[in-house]
């Protein structure tokens, strides 16, 4: 568990389940991704991460080591990121960027053997892309035809030992 101004991010566990379940997004957000009542059960290599602020949560991601990946990256050590959400009462105090700083050094303790986050983002999602861009996932020019359009495939690799 990993902290930046009172954030980090946590495996779920059903002491969260009442709050995830009353998230809400705003109509422009909520197409672009999934609440966190959609993945109240999830399949083998697939990890519910919440984002916590004092013990509260405020967020959630899925993160995928399922066969899935190999739709983004030709890495097999990668690992997938959808449905990033903050819910709506929490939005616009940095909680998406604090959490997403914190994933580096998360996956290298939780997952050790990953060495790349990939993700796929769409073309019309620019606060999405803007987010992703500042802290450090670059386009991969690889792209992917979603349910509302195009989507930029984006990829962060992590760094271990400073290398």
């Amino acid at each position: 568990m990993k902290t930046v101004n009172h954030i980090k991010l946590e495996h779920f566990s059903d002491e969260y389940l009442d709050d995830l379940n009353s998230f809400e997004l705003p109509e422009e957000q909520a197409q672009f991704t999934a609440l966190p009542s959609k993945y109240f059960e999830v399949t083998e290599g697939q990890f519910r991460i919440v984002i916590v602020s004092e013990s509260e949560p405020i967020g959630f991601f899925l993160l995928h080591s399922t066969e899935r990946v190999k739709e983004y990256t030709d890495n097999p050590n990668a690992m997938l990121l959808t449905s990033l959400s903050i819910n709506q009462a929490k939005q616009g105090k940095g909680y998406a960027k604090q959490a997403m700083l914190l994933l580096n050094d998360f996956v290298k303790t939780e997952f050790p053997n990953c060495n790349e986050i990939v993700l796929a983002v769409n073309h019309k999602n620019i606060p999405a892309q803007k987010l992703y861009s500042k802290i450090g996932y670059r386009d991969t020019g690889r792209r992917k035809m979603g349910p509302i359009g195009e989507q930029f495939i984006m990829s962060l690799l992590l760094y271990i030992n400073g290398k």
